[in-house]
């Protein structure tokens, strides 16, 4: 018992990340009712474009205090124009089409992203080193943490909070919460609803590429594959949340990343079940518990709430 708090501080951080990249597949569902399945890759390549700004925009040996915003910019842009890419030139055509067509069309342009940057980007096959920030570890009692640890656990607050503000207070929040709960009558009031719609993909990539830079410090690396397992995790944790519901989306990923972790630690001291146990199960007990949550309560562990949806 005395590795509990230190299992509980990994799989908060965990959840904090995996509820990041969730927001954004919850927000466009929540809008237009689709899985973009490329989201990971969207967090993938916000990852690859921090490390770009970093190794070739930036002069060598530049402190990493002045660096990290600069990344964040460049990943956000990497992040946002491929977001907005895809939705302008593969979804937005499909948009009356059979939801079958942009299912398929998002996990086409997911393996796209993965082999540009596997083909483009200077050994992307290999994993990348990423840049860190100095200092640490530090402890709390018996809990210790790095400094891509405290980016990731102020970030992610961050993020929920101001966006949780936007979608409350301004005008385009309000207009995007009206286009959740009826798109045609939205546009009847003169709500640009192809605006809204890609201000969504917009925030889910910003959203994106801030989890990117914070795998990147957290782990010290990152690759060309990354995208697929993280995007699978987190669009596991929108559903456990509830799909559509951005509060639920940080929620589910928190959940789902205690649950990993303590699941990775301590089942195997369950008598009869320790071939079980270690990291190597951690990617079956994430679904196990989407299996249980979707057979008891299918709306998520908050449910969808139709105001709330944007």
């Amino acid at each position: 018992m005395h590795t509990l708090p230190q299992n509980l501080a990994n799989g908060l951080l965990l959840g904090s990340m995996y509820g990041l990249i969730a927001i954004g597949y919850t927000m466009v569902y929540g809008i237009v009712q689709l899985i973009n399945f490329a989201h990971g890759e969207i967090f993938m390549t916000g990852a690859f474009g921090g490390l770009t700004v970093y190794l070739y925009v930036l002069p060598a040996g530049i402190s990493m205090w002045i660096a990290l915003p600069l990344m964040l910019i460049g990943g956000a842009l990497v992040s946002v124009l491929i977001a907005l890419g895809a939705e302008r030139f593969a979804y937005r055509p499909l948009r009356g089409a059979p939801r079958l067509a942009p299912l398929i069309t998002a996990i086409g342009l997911s393996l796209a992203l993965q082999q540009a940057v596997f083909n483009w980007y200077p050994k992307a096959k290999n994993d990348r080193n990423f840049p860190q920030i100095p200092g640490g570890p530090f402890h709390i009692g018996s809990v210790s943490f790095g400094t891509g640890d405290i980016f990731l656990i102020t970030a992610a607050p961050l993020c929920m909070a101001a966006l949780a503000l936007f979608v409350r207070s301004s005008r385009t929040g309000r207009a995007m919460q009206a286009t959740a709960q009826d798109p045609d009558t939205a546009q009847l009031m003169g709500i640009d609803t192809n605006r809204i719609i890609m201000i969504a993909f917009a925030i889910g990539g910003i959203f994106a590429a801030v989890a990117g830079i914070a795998w990147g410090l957290k782990y010290g690396s990152i690759k060309y594959e990354m995208g697929f397992q993280a995007g699978l995790k987190a669009f596991t944790a929108a559903v456990l949340g509830g799909i559509g519901n951005i509060y639920g989306a940080m929620i589910g990923g928190v959940v789902l990343g205690l649950a990993e972790t303590m699941a990775s630690a301590y089942i195997a001291e369950v008598p009869g079940m320790q071939q079980l146990g270690g990291s190597g199960w951690a990617n079956v007990w994430a679904f196990v518990l989407l299996i249980l949550v979707l057979l008891f309560r299918p709306q998520g562990l908050v449910g969808e709430r139709v105001a709330d949806r944007a």
